[in-house]
Parts: structure tokens; sequence; C-alpha cells
């Protein structure tokens, strides 16, 4: 859903999509990719493989909330992409250094292969417009432990190496996305159009028996109409260390609330988004997939 309201909404120039492993393995990830692109008929959309495994284990946490598949189980057509761009990591440093300032890294995975651009090429923070991120609990309880959120716990070293590395990032995590609520009528409204539509609400259906919420397609919906979102400034600490807290996401802010604790040298440098007009954002999408 994500990539397909990235491709339906003119003010976003998808300059390409990078894969990593998560909810299942890359080789998965990759062809489901491809056969997204398929799907739109975006053939002309670069596409780079990335990693496979965590920065210090040999293999990820995998979930079923997607299916054995990643998508699923909902059919789709044999992919015919062949515009295969390198390595994920290259292709970020390459992307984002050809066009200081003006790029925006959308992360709905573990962050995986932001983190070693950034080892690789450490002037890719001063170059990049934004980091918008899909992933933590902020002022909430996880989704794969108590203390986190799948993303994050995925790749915790990954996750600490691109928040304490960039000079900003936004964070969409369960705070916001847990307020995006598929069951609002969403698959319902899509199946009202066409092949695309159908196929997105399909998935749906199917996901939300397992996770009724909305999480990476609200990166995208931020570009779009960041006016929808609320949050506020602050900081994020990734636990890496703790086994209980394995992946948590601290949040400091500014100003003291019951939920987070202030920090006199720790700069604000994260906008933690904690809001959203849900009917706006299901309106948003719904408009946006119904053109394609």
């Amino acid at each position: 859903m994500a990539i397909f309201l990235a491709i339906a909404s003119p003010e976003i120039e998808i300059i390409g999509i990078t894969t990593v492993a998560g909810n299942v393995e890359l080789e998965k990830v990759h062809s489901n990719a491809k056969k997204l692109l398929t799907l739109a008929n975006r053939l002309d959309i670069p596409l780079a493989k990335g990693c496979d495994r965590p920065l210090m284990t040999k293999t990820g946490n995998k979930t079923n909330v997607h299916g054995t598949d990643g998508l699923a189980g909902v059919l789709l057509p044999t992919p015919e992409y062949q515009n295969d761009s390198g390595h994920a990591v290259d292709f970020i440093i390459d992307s984002v250094m050809s066009n200081p300032g003006e790029v925006t890294l959308c992360a709905m995975a573990s962050l995986t292969n932001i983190a070693i651009a950034i080892i690789k090429e450490p002037k890719l923070v001063d170059n990049v417009k934004d980091i918008v991120v899909m992933g933590g609990a902020a002022f909430t309880q996880g989704n794969i432990t108590p203390a986190a959120e799948f993303n994050f716990y995925v790749d915790p070293h990954a996750a600490h190496i691109v928040f304490d590395s960039a000079r900003h990032i936004t964070m969409l995590g369960l705070d916001v996305t847990s307020k995006a609520d598929i069951r609002a009528g969403l698959c319902t409204s899509l199946e009202k159009g066409d092949v695309i539509a159908l196929k997105v609400a399909e998935m749906c259906r199917r996901y939300a028996e397992c996770d009724p919420f909305l999480h990476d397609p609200c990166v995208i919906a931020y570009l779009i109409q960041p006016e929808i979102f609320s949050g506020v400034d602050g900081s994020i600490t990734i636990e890496y260390e703790s086994n209980r807290l394995f992946g948590h996401s601290l949040a400091t802010i500014s100003t003291a609330t019951n939920h987070c604790s202030e920090t006199m040298n720790n700069e604000s440098k994260c906008k933690i988004i904690t809001d959203v007009d849900a009917s706006k954002l299901m309106s948003l999408i719904v408009e946006r997939i119904l053109t394609l």
C-alpha cells in the first residue's frame, strides 16, 4: 500500500526502491517488490536489493503477520521487472550524494541498509533532506515485545547508528500508526476500484486478521499531507544491549511529561509523530489508490 500510495501521488518523485530482510527473507521481499512494480506497470522505477541479515546476528526475527510469502498469500502477476540497480547501500549513497538536500529516505523496514550507507559514506547525513522512519514506540508498548516495535527489534544496532548519526529524523512509530485502523471502512472503499485497488483491499483484509493497523503507508502519507499529523520534537535512543529491552526506543523531549524524562545535553533532532487525523488519512489513501 505504501508503494502504491507513493506511485499514485504526483507530489512524490520515486527515485528508487530498496529492499531488506524483514518479516520474510530478502529474496521474498525483493520478489514481492518486483511483483508490485509489475502490477503497477512501473518497470521504470529502479529497484536495489539490500542486506539479507541484521548487522550483528546471522538472521533476523521473522513474523507471520504478512503470511509466509510477505503478501498474505495474495496472488500477483509474474514479475517482468528487469531494472535492478546494484546493491541498496550503494544506491542509497549515490542517490543522496548526487542530489544533495533533495532526497528523503523513507524507511519502512529494519534500518540495516541505511546504517551501512552512513558508515560507508559519513557525509550522507549532511546531504540527505530527511529520514522518515516507520518504527519504534516512543510512548506506547511494542508489538513484538512489550518494549519494542518489530522493525527496531530486528536490527536495533542499525537503528542506533541511524538515530545517533542523523542530523534529523522524523519517526512514525506505533504511537501514531496504531490510530490508523484498517477496519474503519478502508477495504470496502477500495473494493470499488480496479485491479490494483482490489488487490490492496484483499491484502489488507488478510493482513488485518493479525494486525489491523496501517503502519508503512503513514510514512508516505506524511510526505503528502504532513498537516494531518502532529507530534513532538525530541530525541530517540535505541536499546541494543539489554535482553529485556532489546529494540526499545527511549524518547526524550525538551519538556518533561509523564511519558519521558528530561536530559539537559540531549539534542532535539527527531520529530516524533504521535497523532493523525485517521479519517483524512483513510480518505487520502483511498482517493489516491483508486486512481491507479
